[in-house]
């Protein structure tokens, strides 16, 4: 049988059902696996602990598919996660919200390494992992069937497929595109979504209540957007009443879809700056041309994908935090979010209350962010909460 055998004392968390198994955690691993395999993990004394994915190349060595033993990891087991994964969204969003929703979250889904969206009729499937690149073609065909999709299309091109050693795919797994494109509603804001080339899976759907919330705080406000990306918050402020929103991107090709979702959208373009630029840079000449706003937005790409990045991240947070902090009119709000794994909420408050500092404002928090529910957080798995937001409130 093909096992993993742990170090004395190195199960404790997979008691507390923490699903990874680090390479420093083995003792030895036995009957030879292949990359992606299950393999049985077992306690030092031979206790059967779970069933596992092994990835020789990475540094998690194992993810758990079932603390069952009597269990087995096949496709009607796959098929089975995969259809309690839909119904545990049935209710959580209705069509009239959004036709845009995560499916399957990974590990907080019992599905390590396997990302399902939905853009309407069709669905983007990432598979990051070694175990899950081990059941691609039952895992595809079990989301075409179950979903009743149009379209199955790959987004397996993700940094951590190299850390696994496998190589990046991208394109269609089953049907076509749609001549005309994918575009998804979201509270009653229509946006169009790039499934081959856009950010993630082709668009932020961890951010839908935060973009709804930014809207309502938007009205009679000018707003600053930073990593609009394709326009997510702009479209949210201006259809909540800004006065103004200058949105600011380093990606002209995200730029010109956001313009091209403005005009989806019938909303004012009169109302609407758009700027190619680094942000970093750019909040430094705003600052320097004296521009000021009631309603700043960060929302930067990920930092830290670990932790082993935290520092260095930080400093990336607290430069634009700071900046930004000092853009801001008294009595004004800043939005700012963090989607590094890397750093804690906690860190991530620390940072802010640095920048505040060095800023020379006092600011308060008067919200938080979180994911929306589609993203849920596995309790036995702090990693999963990954996106994390402050409101702040200049003083």
């Amino acid at each position: 049988m093909k096992q993993l055998i742990l170090k004395p004392g190195r199960e404790k968390s997979l008691a507390r059902r923490h699903p990874w198994i680090f390479s420093g955690a083995l003792a030895r691993v036995a009957g030879d696996p292949d990359s992606g395999d299950t393999v049985a993990v077992r306690s030092g004394s031979g206790e059967f602990l779970a069933w596992a994915a092994y990835s020789p190349a990475s540094q998690i060595r194992a993810r758990v598919w079932s603390w069952d033993e009597a269990e087995r990891v096949d496709a009607a087991f796959l098929r089975t996660r995969l259809r309690h994964a839909l119904e545990a969204r049935a209710r959580l969003l209705g069509a009239e919200e959004s036709d845009g929703m995560r499916i399957v979250h990974g590990e907080s889904d019992g599905l390590p390494g396997i990302i399902v969206d939905r853009y309407g009729e069709v669905i983007v499937l990432q598979l990051l992992t070694a175990g899950a690149e081990r059941w691609r073609s039952e895992l595809t065909e079990g989301v075409r069937e179950l979903t009743v999709c149009t379209c199955v299309y790959e987004r397996s091109d993700a940094d951590v497929r190299e850390i696994e050693g496998l190589p990046a795919r991208s394109g269609v797994m089953y049907g076509a595109v749609p001549a005309a494109g994918v575009q998804i509603s979201e509270h009653g804001i229509r946006y169009g979504v790039d499934v081959a080339q856009g950010h993630k899976t082709g668009f932020y759907l961890d951010q839908r209540d935060n973009r709804k919330r930014v809207g309502a705080l938007a009205r009679g406000r000018d707003v600053l957007n930073c990593f609009c990306y394709t326009g997510g918050f702009t479209l949210n402020a201006l259809a909540g009443g800004a006065k103004s929103v200058l949105s600011v991107d380093g990606s002209a090709g995200a730029l010109a879809q956001a313009q091209d979702n403005l005009r989806r959208n019938a909303l004012d373009a009169d109302r609407a700056e758009w700027l190619e630029a680094d942000v970093f840079k750019e909040l430094r000449a705003l600052r320097d041309q004296g521009r000021s706003f009631d309603l700043i937005v960060l929302d930067p790409p990920k930092f830290a994908p670990t932790a082993a990045f935290a520092e260095k991240a930080a400093r990336g947070y607290k430069d634009i935090n700071l900046l930004a902090l000092k853009l801001l009119r008294p009595g004004g709000l800043l939005a700012s979010f963090s989607c590094s794994g890397g750093v804690s909420a906690e860190l991530f408050q620390k940072i802010l209350a640095g920048a505040a500092l060095d800023a020379r404002v006092q600011a308060s928090i008067v919200g938080r962010f979180t994911a929306a529910a589609d993203h849920p957080v596995l309790l036995s798995f702090p990693e999963g909460d990954y996106l994390k937001g402050l409101l702040l409130r200049r003083a």
